[in-house]
């Protein structure tokens, strides 16, 4: 049975990759914008149940893993910033303060289906203006949740994390290596 990581992230594959198990990556193309749901747990679990549905059409035969990680403070969703002042005013949010990452994941094959969310708080110390341009300019996280890579320069930014390191990125690798050998997939 072929496995099949429904995300266009890189980062998603590299850690998937460090299991040493093989798949391969199919893009879901699917359209967020769509699926406005105000909690964290549900909208994140929707959508990685929508990205890994939306590959099992094509896919039939295989296993599918879809995934999806947003960042969230105060109740409110922190999506990838469209532009440099939506990543600055994102990061001067977060300066200071805990937040929480939720990663859904959804395992689907036509025989099956396993929808989890993962839970991470991370706590960033204060964060003076110059480094939140300075990591902005370098970094570009335009592609991120919440407008930071917690394995890049930011990390400098991190007073503590509770949870799943490897669900900040954006798969918590233990539990989906767990979920996958128990359904001999692996």
């Amino acid at each position: 049975m072929n496995l099949i990581l429904a995300s266009k992230s890189p980062r998603r594959a590299q850690l998937l990759k460090k299991m040493n198990i093989t798949f391969k990556i199919e893009d879901s193309k699917l359209d967020e914008s769509k699926y406005l749901i105000k909690d964290p747990k549900k909208y994140c679990q929707k959508l990685a149940n929508a990205k890994a549905k939306s590959v099992l059409v094509k896919f039939n035969d295989s296993t599918i893993i879809g995934a999806d990680t947003i960042v969230e403070i105060d109740n409110e969703i922190l999506e990838k910033p469209s532009d440099f002042k939506e990543a600055y005013n994102m990061l001067r949010t977060l300066s200071g303060k805990k937040h929480n990452v939720y990663t859904g994941i959804s395992i689907i094959s036509s025989n099956f289906e396993i929808n989890f969310v993962e839970k991470t708080t991370v706590k960033f110390f204060e964060i003076s203006k110059d480094d939140i341009q300075t990591y902005i300019k370098k970094n570009k996280p335009y592609d991120k949740s919440g407008s930071y890579g917690i394995q890049d320069e930011s990390m400098i930014f991190v007073d503590y994390i509770v949870g799943n390191y490897e669900n900040i990125i954006g798969l918590p690798v233990s539990r989906v290596y767990n979920c996958l050998k128990k359904l001999k997939i692996i």
